[in-house]
């Protein structure tokens, strides 16, 4: 028997991340792959969270594509779907403010996802 109950996953987002994902214009999210990512998977619910606060945001999980490091992901993906407001580079140094190098060397997941109620 197949379990066929949508998995929800709270993961906290900075602010100007999560305005352009409610804007449905950020349709890639960039994670490390960490274990706990490891069976995220299509139809999955993402429900993103500010730190601290009560507003979130839920999408659906369209598809997981792990990359060896963030310049594969952002190459692969294209810079405009990860944040339409930054070049290549500037997205390129804000993420890795986020993860050290130590984190890169886990590998880089890309989140393909979609509003679940725009």
């Amino acid at each position: 028997m197949t379990d066929t109950t949508d998995r929800v996953r709270e993961l906290n987002l900075y602010r100007q991340y999560f305005d352009l994902v409610a804007a449905g214009t950020k349709t890639i999210e960039v994670r490390v792959k960490y274990p706990h990512l490891a069976d995220l998977a299509p139809g999955d619910t993402i429900r993103f969270r500010i730190k601290g606060t009560d507003e979130t945001c839920d999408v659906k999980v369209l598809r997981v594509t792990g990359y060896a490091d963030f310049e594969g992901l952002l190459d692969g993906e294209g810079p405009a779907n990860v944040n339409p407001n930054a070049t290549r580079d500037e997205q390129l140094a804000s993420i890795r403010a986020i993860y050290p190098p130590e984190k890169e060397a886990l590998g880089a997941l890309a989140i393909e996802m979609q509003l679940s109620h725009p």
